[in-house]
């Protein structure tokens, strides 16, 4: 029959395998990914980093001298968040409250009134008045860790100078991150008299004596934060923004920007859509470092006694007491203890991201 189909044609066509459907392949920052978690090492590191660092922004939960909650007599408080007099639990005085008092204690537990406490009843500046040794006091049921030679708690300097350092680090290296990859773009992307001008200024900057500047200021203004993370900010961007100035150097002959000039696009349109994304690998395996670095160095000026306001709970300040009180062995293993874990965590995250984020290393 003419209109017909032949049986061989109908036969071979069932017979023929199937062409295998092929599952798009994934992304570079996909497949980057992948390689970050199969290094156990370093994914789980930053799993642990994370979980720390989220429980530390909740150390007035874990850590307080003030109970969480109180039912007194019918009444609700949340002292966490209320200062309330003495008076209001039966005392004498208008006072703030001091919930370690065995009487506040009793007053506020006994019949049906009932207060809920942090895990550890103590805060980083509370002082341990009832203790039966004297300070520096080794761990005990009531310090799990000792006391400092002041008597404040141990467990909550370290949980809330561990809050203090890496929220400092951040914060030192998201600034040094930003100001290093504004220099070297424009170093990079424009080379020529800029990119001299700017290696001429990052010489001079980068041979002023960043230690002497900081007991000068740190002499004539009042210590804080803020002014330690200005001082250290104007100096920690000139190690990143020479990788970003020759990734900039190397990206800016290729073949795709030529052609994004050739479209009509602004050098700031180039820079932005296209060799940022491409010159970021640098900037994103140095962060763990970079914390790791800042963490070191506000450690180091707080044990010099030049970081954060006399007060402030501070890793270093922690050193600087196990220094000066050799027998109180329970301070310096403590705090050497969290620094050790705090830098090893970093690193691991460190060595995961630079191996996942080489393009030598090739998926299996």
């Amino acid at each position: 029959m003419s209109g017909s189909t032949p049986v061989s044609s109908l036969t071979d066509a069932s017979t023929r395998p199937a062409e295998p459907i092929r599952a798009p392949s994934p992304s570079p920052a996909r497949r980057a990914w992948q390689r970050f978690r199969r290094n156990r090492l370093g994914f789980w590191s930053l799993v642990l980093f994370c979980t720390l660092v989220v429980a530390s922004l909740f150390a007035e939960v874990l850590s307080n001298d003030r109970p969480l909650m109180v039912r007194y007599e019918g009444q609700t408080y949340f002292p966490i968040w209320q200062d309330l007099p003495e008076t209001t639990f039966g005392g004498d005085f208008e006072a703030l409250t001091d919930y370690l008092d065995p009487f506040i204690k009793e007053r506020i537990t006994q019949g049906d009134n009932w207060a809920i406490y942090a895990p550890n009843p103590y805060g980083p500046k509370t002082l341990n008045y009832f203790a039966k040794e004297p300070n520096p006091s080794g761990p005990t049921r009531e310090n799990w860790l000792g006391t400092d030679d002041r008597g404040r708690d141990l467990l909550a300097q370290l949980i809330y100078g561990f809050r203090v350092s890496v929220l400092f680090a951040l914060a030192l290296t998201a600034i040094g991150v930003l100001l290093g990859i504004v220099t070297g773009a424009i170093q990079g992307f424009f080379g020529g008299r800029t990119d001299l001008a700017f290696q001429r200024f990052i010489e001079i900057w980068g041979s002023m004596p960043e230690l002497y500047l900081l007991i000068i200021f740190s002499a004539v203004f009042a210590p804080s934060v803020g002014l330690l993370l200005v001082l250290l900010s104007l100096f920690g961007w000139m190690g990143l923004s020479d990788y970003v100035r020759a990734e900039f150097l190397r990206n800016r002959q290729l073949d795709y920007v030529r052609a994004a000039r050739a479209m009509g696009l602004t050098n700031w349109q180039i820079i932005w859509r296209h060799v940022l994304p491409n010159s970021m690998t640098p900037v994103v395996t140095f962060l763990p470092f970079r914390m790791s670095a800042a963490i070191l160095a506000l450690t180091s000026l707080d044990f010099l006694g030049l970081g954060v306001p006399p007060g402030t709970p501070s890793l270093g300040e922690l050193l600087s007491q196990g220094k000066n009180n050799i027998d109180a062995w329970w301070i310096s293993l403590s705090t050497f203890a969290v620094l050790v874990m705090t830098l090893l965590l970093l690193t691991f995250m460190g060595d995961a991201l630079r191996d996942a984020l080489d393009p030598r290393k090739q998926d299996r």
